[in-house]
Order: C-alpha cells, then structure tokens, then sequence
C-alpha cells in the first residue's frame, strides 16, 4: 500500500535515545518529552508545549500514587485536544473525547434500520445494506476494522446495479485500517489517482518534517464492480481517523458528495513508546493532507450546500433528516 510504505520511510528518521529515572518525576519527564520530539500537531493547534510542562510539572510529587500520576498525565494530554493521543495503564487508557462529545450525535441507528428498511435489510462482511424507495443504493459500513473482501464489495455493488446512485453512510465510523480504506476508495476510481500527502519526522523539533509526499491509490484490479454513477457519503462528527481519511478522498472524487456534518477529524498517522514504569503512549506523528494539500486534522466539511444536522423533531417522526438530505441530492442530479 502506497501510504504504508511512505509511513515506512518517516520511521526511519533517528534521535538520540534517552533515559529517566523510573520515578514520577522522571516518568512524568519521559511523558512529555516523547511528544515533545514525536507529536506533529503542536504548530498547527497553537500549543506552546513548554508553557503546558511548566504548569503541570509542579504537580507531580513522589508521593503521588500510580492512579494519581496517571490522572495528572492525561490531563496534560488532553492539552492536545487530539483523540490520536493516549497513555495506556494496566488499571486505565487515556482518551480525548471532546472533539466528538461537544457536538450533537447525529446518527441513529434503529432509525435508519426501522423506517426505511423494516429490519429487512442485508448484511455482509461488516456491511449492512439495501436499497430505498427512490432507487438509490444504501450501503452502512460502520468500521474500518472489519475487513472487505473483493468478492463482498463485488456482490454488494453487483446488488445495486440498476441503481441510480449509492449513499455510504459512515457515521460513528471511528476509524480502522487504511487498508480497508484503499480497497473501498478503489471502487470508485477508475485510474491511478493522488488521493493525499503526508510527511515525516526528520527531527526532533516541532516543526522538524520532510516535504509531503504524494500518494497514489489505483482502481480495483479487472473482474471487479467499479462504481460510476453519483455518490454520497454522510458523515457526522463521530466520522474519525481513517474515515476520516476515507471522507477527505471521496469529497474530492467526481460524482461524489460529502453530506451531513464535519467529521471528526484525526488526520495524524500514529507513533508509539513507552515510559520507563512500562506505561504506552501513542500519539500523532505523521500528518496526512489531502490530495489539495489541505490538512484534515480538524475534519473535513461537506461539499457546499450539504452540511446538515439530524432533527430531533424529524427522528421522532421516523426521518432521518440527514440521510434525506442525500436522498434529496442525488434525485434531483
């Protein structure tokens, strides 16, 4: 995979390998220090790193217990406003979770399975879809973690070719493997097609990055179901990490519309260590952009006139109003 093996060169940029007492101080110094050299966003978010370790390291005390440390910790983390970055406990596993939590939800579940489908609907390899009244192809894939397999791709695309259009709902799509991004992204791309940027650390310094690198994705090999006909992708806040990613690729596609709200974000491909008591720390390293060099880290916005939210009033009623709006979309191209 093109991303991978650009992924692949950023790792092998080289610092000095330091070491802390396995105390407070030196694990809280550890902590600090690996983002300090490793994390990609601090530019980009406006955090002044140093004015952060200045105001959080007269509470740490030798005296503190473990769960104590580790509380004070994800504190300083949660600085980063990033939920890429996690310090991971035998007792606890950090998480930021107001880059999700302080916007509406957005999405349903039973609402989209109830009233426009009556539960009949199918399901395969992590996909549950069908097709609505109007003719349009509905497809929810709710993870990038569960694989697709060619041969599920092939008969769920076969299964709406007298469609006029596809909605693919990734909504509460926290993310997963890019790999499972690139085989979907291959349906609807019909040549080679430069779908993104991403750097790598070349130093320990925040601003320490090789120039982006482009990378490619290529279409489904002969044999299988390409897609051609217009897209809609909807998306809410929730949408993260290599949906995320999968959203800034299909927004730019011919034929295709982001619909709903802006994702959330999550652009930074990972990095991980250690501190000395053994606790893990994964954290953004490697920014990914998309194929206009624009950074998603923040998310990326429905294509103009698209952004919409999920009314209250409409799901007590049996509306999705988000998917409607789609709906609405594609019928009247």
């Amino acid at each position: 995979m093109a991303l991978a093996a650009a992924v692949a060169v950023g790792t092998t940029a080289c610092h000095d390998i330091e070491e802390w007492d396995n105390d407070r101080q030196g694990n809280f110094d550890a902590l600090w220090t690996v983002l300090d050299q490793h994390y990609c966003f601090f530019t980009e978010k406006g955090v002044d790193w140093h004015e952060v370790y200045s105001r959080y390291a007269p509470r740490i005390s030798e005296q503190m217990t473990a769960e104590e440390l580790f509380s004070v910790m994800a504190e300083m983390l949660d600085e980063l406003r990033d939920g890429h970055v996690n310090l991971s406990s035998p007792f606890n596993t950090s998480y930021y979770r107001a880059w999700w939590s302080d916007y509406p939800q957005n999405y349903d579940e039973r609402l989209v399975q109830q009233y426009y489908f009556n539960f009949n609907y199918r399901s395969i390899g992590g996909i549950d879809y069908g097709i609505l009244p109007q003719n349009i192809g509905y497809m929810r894939y709710p993870s990038f973690n569960y694989g697709i397999g060619e041969g599920n791709l092939d008969n769920v695309l076969a299964y709406f070719a007298t469609c006029d259009a596809l909605i693919i709902d990734i909504r509460d799509n926290g993310g997963g493997s890019l790999t499972n991004v690139e085989t979907l992204v291959a349906r609807f791309i019909t040549e080679r097609t430069l779908v993104g940027y991403i750097s790598h650390k070349t130093g320990p310094g925040h601003d320490d990055f090789s120039e982006p690198m482009a990378f490619y994705y290529n279409p489904a090999s002969d044999g299988h179901w390409l897609w051609a006909k217009p897209v809609a992708v909807l998306t809410n806040r929730s949408t993260f990490s290599a949906a995320n990613n999968f959203a800034s690729i299909m927004r730019l596609l011919p034929n295709c519309h982001l619909v709903g709200a802006t994702t959330g974000g999550g652009s930074g491909m990972p990095y991980s260590s250690e501190i000395p008591c053994g606790w893990t720390v994964r954290c953004s390293a490697c920014p990914v952009l998309d194929a206009q060099g624009n950074g998603t880290e923040h998310g990326v916005s429905p294509t103009q006139d698209c952004l919409v939210d999920l009314d209250p009033l409409d799901a007590l009623s049996g509306r999705d109003t988000m998917l409607d709006r789609a709906v609405d979309l594609l019928t009247s191209l």
